[in-house]
């Protein structure tokens, strides 16, 4: 399966993909529904203010999370989607302890990113052999088809914003 990402479209989506709060946000709604807006303090503790604000953002600004009037901040078919691939990713991560036997869900993600982003760039075609050998990489063929898959469905992720035209 062929890469259509530059470098910078790829450090951008995974640099986007791998935030702690973004990825919080997406399993927190994946696993226990929509959250109203004024309970997201209280749902996510974990996070400051400003991790909050900037994750609901993101995450609406990307089409990843919605307003459901009624009910709060609900994920959309492509937030959804993520949280699947995220789910995919850690399961893999787990399976071979990385990066640490016991750690926390969002690191296995960022590592699984960090692991993959190398082979999503049209400059590093041969970064796809590591990930089928029999390394701690062995196996990520199907977590690095899923996230092209996701990543071609949802191009404004990977796309790289235009530097302010400085005044």
């Amino acid at each position: 399966m062929s890469t259509p990402f530059t470098p910078a479209e790829v450090r951008h989506a995974v640099e986007l993909l791998a935030s702690r709060s973004l990825i919080r946000l997406v399993t927190e709604i994946d696993d226990n529904g929509a959250i109203p807006p004024r309970r997201l303090a209280g749902t996510l503790p974990d996070l400051s203010t400003h991790q909050l604000r900037s994750a609901s953002d993101t995450a609406r600004a990307h089409g990843l999370v919605r307003i459901a009037p009624g009910s709060g901040l609900e994920l959309t078919e492509e937030g959804a989607e993520l949280a699947d691939l995220y789910d995919a990713m850690a399961r893999w991560a787990r399976r071979q302890a990385v990066p640490a036997p016991v750690c926390e869900f969002s690191r296995r993600i960022r590592h699984v990113l960090d692991l993959l982003a190398p082979s999503l760039s049209t400059e590093r075609a041969d970064a796809l052999s590591p990930l089928t050998g029999d390394g701690a990489e062995a196996g990520l063929g199907r977590p690095r088809t899923l996230l092209i898959q996701w990543l071609a469905d949802n191009p404004q992720v990977a796309r790289v914003p235009e530097p302010e035209p400085v005044a």
